[in-house]
């Protein structure tokens, strides 16, 4: 089980955690819901390793990598979307590369620089690689933004199935989203709380 303990984590003097305290199942899908500038992210930057807290514990990690899912896409713009996913892959491989792209409904565009593609295909890119990846669970920052509901949704049960013994955690605005997955967590203003 991963566990945070009283953390705390401030930018520059504002307070974004404030001695928070949550424990997470160590598999299925867990939403964290909430309006923009809430903590949602720092919280996953933790939980990410990206950001080390001012004060607190977090347990539960040792030894476990994470895949992860940026606001932003973070694609390279000189490498079409097969090649931004075959960098995750222990060995590049284009026929795995487009197999995720194809989980993703995407596999007509695997030939595409990213300045061809829609923000919200540019969106499904990051996710596939994030799939590819693999990791001992996935931390998906907004994953969705830019697709329409029916397809988030057909995407979001490609998640699930895929991690459902491993940890899938999700940062959304979108509160039906949540409706569908195991566990939600509704946080509400700074610092971040549970409510």
């Amino acid at each position: 089980m991963i566990k945070l303990s009283d953390v705390s984590l401030y930018y520059n003097e504002k307070r974004v955690l404030d001695r928070f305290t949550l424990s997470l199942p160590k598999s299925g899908s867990v939403c964290i819901f909430g309006p923009s500038g809430c903590g949602k992210t720092s919280f996953i930057r933790v939980l990410a390793g990206l950001t080390v807290p001012d004060s607190g514990e977090v347990s539960g990690l040792d030894g476990l990598k994470p895949s992860m899912v940026f606001q932003e896409n973070r694609l390279l713009p000189w490498l079409t979307a097969s090649e931004n996913v075959s960098l995750v892959l222990k060995e590049k491989n284009d026929a795995e590369a487009r197999y995720w792209l194809e989980q993703v409904e995407l596999s007509a565009d695997a030939d595409k620089l990213p300045r061809y593609l829609s923000g919200g295909m540019q969106r499904r890119v990051a996710l596939a690689r994030a799939l590819a990846y693999g990791g001992d669970f996935l931390l998906l920052d907004e994953p969705f933004n830019g697709l329409d509901n029916a397809l988030a949704r057909r995407l979001l049960n490609l998640i699930t199935e895929l991690y459902k013994e491993k940890l899938v955690i999700i940062i959304t605005h979108d509160k039906e989203l949540c409706s569908n997955v195991d566990h939600t967590y509704i946080v509400d203003g700074l610092p971040l709380t549970v409510v």
